[in-house]
């Protein structure tokens, strides 16, 4: 497992325990994510109030499928679970593609799409 590989597990873990400081450690200060069609966050103060949404109850779960790397990029496919407070129970597929700049997350670009219950 390379580096990379290494630190988007770490950031993905992270995500999975609510874990900010672990997620945070992962990135550049002037990170950006993107999650197509919903919203663009920039920077860490930003990221950080979206590791734990107060839309959402609980941590995710995120299973990882595939991961694959090619020069400053991996890529993450997966499935994952989680509950809103206003609408209940929920599954998504996901496809994250981290850009790095060194060794940190200088960017994030996800797809997610909703599964049926």
């Amino acid at each position: 497992m390379t580096d990379r590989i290494a630190t988007v597990h770490r950031y993905m873990d992270g995500f999975r325990h609510s874990d900010h400081g672990a997620v945070l450690a992962c990135l550049t200060d002037d990170v950006v994510w993107r999650i197509h069609g919903l919203r663009v966050t920039k920077g860490k103060d930003e990221f950080d109030s979206e590791i734990e949404n107060p839309a959402f109850e609980g941590s995710p779960e995120l299973t990882v499928d595939r991961t694959i790397e090619a020069d400053d990029v991996v890529v993450v496919t997966g499935t994952g679970a989680g509950r809103l407070r206003a609408a209940g129970a929920f599954r998504f597929a996901y496809s994250d593609l981290f850009t790095f700049r060194e060794d940190l997350i200088a960017a994030v670009d996800s797809y997610v799409v909703p599964l049926q219950q």
